[in-house]
């Protein structure tokens, strides 16, 4: 056999090896195709490494918009949940729609006893997020959160340094998420249709980038609950964002901590970082791969960032493992447990935003 036959025997073999990977996962439905982050898994799709058995999505605009793109055949678009579930019976349903209709996904699967996972934040209130717990625990199914934030290995190693003491007891968390503004970046219209309402995002800059934060101080306080939430919203570009906040800072104390929330969208540039005082040292995740550490002596270093291993280095792997029961899915940044404390520091920052007051918890 000549190099070329060989060459495209082993493509073959990979491809079909990756397919059949994919088809022997759990089976993944879809809800919604509103949300721009539908780019991630249906990428994960395309290349074989998730097993898609069928879309929810009322548009059939959307629906011609991603099947032409991802080629999708027709045979996995249906125009309401509840058919695709029947035709289809996915194992976990993965909502990619308005933050507020992450409610009506689970009213629709935790009867069926379907796991679900939804882009962050949870809900776009905390009534909802109540009536999500409330099922998640009545039919005993999984309601898991995704945030990009979970998959870095920068926040990843920063927490295994504090876990072995190696900074002492944290004092302060200092979050900043945010860019220069949906609208600004290019988002998709149906995109910032409900990104930009105060409804079906439950806020602006807020809910949208705040949730980052105050879910990874839950996290690095081992979920402990805040004892008290006070915030301040700015309203810089009310020409584009007429009905919503665009930049806010949440400040949450704990009894022995105290963190900064700054979530905007009226940055020079995208970042996602976080910076962690403690007794002896300080801790800067710079971005996902990039870690600093100083200690007293002012000796500044770059840590070495060790990659994060399967089944907790992406989404995908992470609901597999929990489905299958590998992770228990209970105390973590995706967990509904920790996504909850999210949904009480989000709503006291609204709160206080409201009534000019620190909200005790």
């Amino acid at each position: 056999m000549n190099f070329k036959k060989t060459f495209i025997l082993a493509l073959l073999i990979v491809g079909f090896t990756t397919m059949a990977n994919a088809q022997s996962g759990p089976r993944v439905g879809i809800a919604g195709l509103t949300h721009n982050h539908i780019y991630g898994i249906l990428s994960e799709y395309a290349n074989g490494r998730v097993n898609i058995v069928g879309i929810a999505e009322p548009s059939k605009a959307l629906q011609e918009k991603y099947a032409k793109q991802f080629h999708l055949p027709d045979s996995l678009f249906f125009t309401d949940l509840k058919t695709m579930i029947a035709k289809r019976k996915p194992a976990i349903v993965l909502g990619y729609n308005a933050v507020a209709y992450h409610v009506n996904i689970v009213e629709v699967c935790a009867p069926l006893h379907i796991a679900v996972m939804v882009e962050k934040p949870l809900a776009a209130t905390l009534s909802q997020a109540k009536r999500m717990e409330a099922l998640a625990n009545q039919y005993h199914i999984k309601v898991l959160t995704n945030y990009e934030t979970t998959w870095y290995p920068s926040l990843v190693t920063a927490y295994a340094i504090i876990g072995k003491d190696s900074i002492g007891a944290i004092r302060k968390m200092v979050v900043h998420d945010g860019h220069q503004g949906p609208k600004e970046i290019g988002c998709s219209p149906e995109f910032l249709s409900w990104l930009t309402d105060p409804v079906l995002n439950g806020a602006g800059a807020l809910n949208d980038f705040g949730c980052y934060g105050a879910d990874l101080m839950t996290w690095m306080m081992h979920g402990k609950r805040p004892i008290a939430v006070t915030a301040v919203a700015r309203h810089y570009k009310p020409k584009i964002y007429p009905k919503v906040e665009d930049d806010a800072t949440i400040i949450v104390e704990y009894p022995t901590a105290t963190g900064q929330i700054e979530a905007s969208w009226n940055w020079p540039f995208s970042i996602k970082d976080m910076e962690i005082f403690g007794e002896t040292g300080y801790l800067h995740a710079l971005d996902g791969n990039n870690l600093v550490m100083r200690m007293r002596e002012n000796i500044k270093s770059t840590r070495k960032v060790e990659p994060i291993q399967s089944p907790e280095n992406s989404s995908i792997p992470y609901f597999t493992a929990v489905l299958q029961k590998r992770i228990a899915g209970t105390d973590d940044r995706s967990s509904l447990k920790y996504n909850m404390i999210v949904m009480e520091i989000l709503d006291a920052a609204k709160r206080s935003i409201k009534e000019g007051e620190r909200i005790i918890l």
